[in-house]
């Protein structure tokens, strides 16, 4: 059987326009995505937008619209961003929660639960966040108030409907000490287990009698779907699953799940118990990034700091912008990004560097009439074992560096043998030092694939045409 690759990203909120941290996700399971497709995986890559909820009901009230109509309309700027003139990602589906199959999977889901006694009505009481959408105990809270939002959760108490969840604990504990289950990086590992080693987890509400925007409960229309339950079964519907827990799709389970540092909690717990209590294989593994930060800060508005995608579309193109989130830190950590810092990074690495080093090349090999008619003979495997090694850990960043050491070394390669100066006075020297650079050339397009895949096509064209388009200009 042909090996798999299944990645996800979040699904992301309509309640707002999408900002630097969906793109961020988005490209990073790309690059994974793109590269598992290199290595001959069957790959499917995931990603789409969570619709439900009070919170998209509350600002689809203030903006004077229907929920669906507002909901259409923040989807429809995501896709736009997601297609190949902006960010170009390759994701094999775009999931709505909206849509009729996903809705009618999750009902069947519910119904399942209901049934098997994983669900039952109760009342939950709790401090009520609504801006994260979930109940918060005392010690997830800062000074008393949401670390995420600043601001005090109300108290609320309401009928609904519960899934039991303390029954899978000390399972779900063994599972990731393990490594069966597996959350990196590992300080990630460590926090969800020093969480479920020192507290109880408590049965969890799933479901809201007083709100309209969300799915009915099959069994008490009274009530709707609490959005995170609905939300997490997108990573089975958007394969196209239908709610039968006895025919799970193929691509299942997922391979990489990755997510923000503040849905981990969530996820490693409300997700993971739902599948356990609908008995389906939990994912293999999660990936966890930080924040994006914009000189030491949260970028915000008052603070002036804010970075959005289209400026950057903007000012560095598509591959322009993917290779700076890419390149902006390890993966895994808090991103601290700046406009100064990412002019020089760009202007440094791929004007001067990778822009110049494909230009000069091209044109002293189009100068030579048995090089622009020679075939070069290129090595057939071009992932050296350090890309492999990297790339299969999702060390974006350790990637990216390695193959920007290349286009320095091949760089420096051609300062040191000067072949303008070869060309009339060593020509056999000349042949060897431009073939060595052409191979280095093919090298570098071909692993660039995964992070530029535009320009990655660009410079293969250059080589076969012995042309080339200046591949990146100079930005202020």
């Amino acid at each position: 059987m042909k090996e798999k690759f299944y990645v996800t990203t979040p699904i992301y909120y309509t309640n707002g326009q999408p900002h630097i941290g969906h793109a961020y996700t988005t490209v990073a399971c790309d690059v994974l995505a793109r590269w598992n497709r290199l290595q001959k995986k069957e790959t499917f890559f995931l990603t789409g937008t969570d619709e439900h909820g009070a919170k998209i009901q509350k600002k689809a009230q203030e903006e004077g619209k229907d929920p669906q109509e507002f909901v259409d309309e923040i989807a429809e700027v995501f896709e736009n961003l997601w297609k190949k003139d902006k960010l170009n990602i390759s994701n094999d589906f775009f999931i709505r929660t909206t849509s009729s199959s996903h809705k009618a999977a999750v009902q069947k889901v519910l119904q399942t639960l209901f049934d098997n006694g994983s669900l039952y009505k109760g009342t939950y009481k709790g401090l009520y966040c609504t801006g994260c959408e979930q109940f918060k105990s005392e010690n997830e809270l800062v000074d008393g108030k949401c670390p995420d939002h600043g601001t005090l959760p109300e108290e609320m108490e309401e009928e609904c409907y519960l899934m039991k969840m303390n029954r899978w604990q000390d399972l779900l504990i063994e599972k990731i000490q393990a490594d069966e289950f597996q959350i990196r990086p590992e300080r990630y590992k460590k926090e969800i287990l020093s969480f479920l080693q020192s507290q109880k987890l408590e049965d969890v509400s799933i479901s809201r009698k007083n709100l309209s925007w969300g799915i009915p409960l099959p069994f008490d229309k009274e009530h709707t779907t609490y959005v995170w339950i609905d939300a997490f079964l997108n990573y089975l519907t958007g394969l196209g699953w239908n709610g039968d827990v006895k025919n799970i799709p193929a691509m299942w389970p997922a391979d990489l799940q990755v997510i923000g540092k503040d849905i981990l909690r969530v996820h490693a717990t409300i997700w993971l118990a739902l599948l356990l209590n609908l008995e389906i294989e939990l994912p293999k593994s999660f990936f966890v990034h930080g924040h994006i930060l914009s000189g030491g800060r949260k970028m915000s508005k008052t603070l002036g700091n804010v970075i959005r995608v289209e400026d950057l579309l903007e000012k560095f193109g598509t591959d322009g912008t993917r290779y700076l989130l890419m390149s902006g830190g390890t993966f895994g950590e808090d991103l601290d990004l700046t406009m100064e810092r990412m002019v020089e990074k760009y202007n440094a690495d791929l004007a001067n560097g990778l822009g110049n080093l494909v230009s000069r090349t091209i044109k002293l090999v189009g100068s030579n009439e048995f090089l622009k008619t020679k075939k070069i003979e290129i090595p057939k495997d071009l992932h050296g074992e350090p890309i492999k090694l990297f790339l299969n850990n999702f060390n974006l960043h350790g990637a990216l560096e390695c193959i920007n050491d290349l286009v320095k070394a091949a760089n420096k390669f051609i300062e040191e043998n000067k072949p303008w100066e070869l060309a009339k006075n060593n020509v056999e020297k000349f042949e060897e030092v431009m073939k060595k650079l052409v191979i280095d050339l093919y090298v570098i397009s071909d692993l660039l694939i995964p992070f530029l895949p535009d320009t990655a096509e660009k410079i293969k064209t250059a080589l076969e045409t012995k042309k080339v388009e200046p591949l990146f200009q100079r930005v202020k």
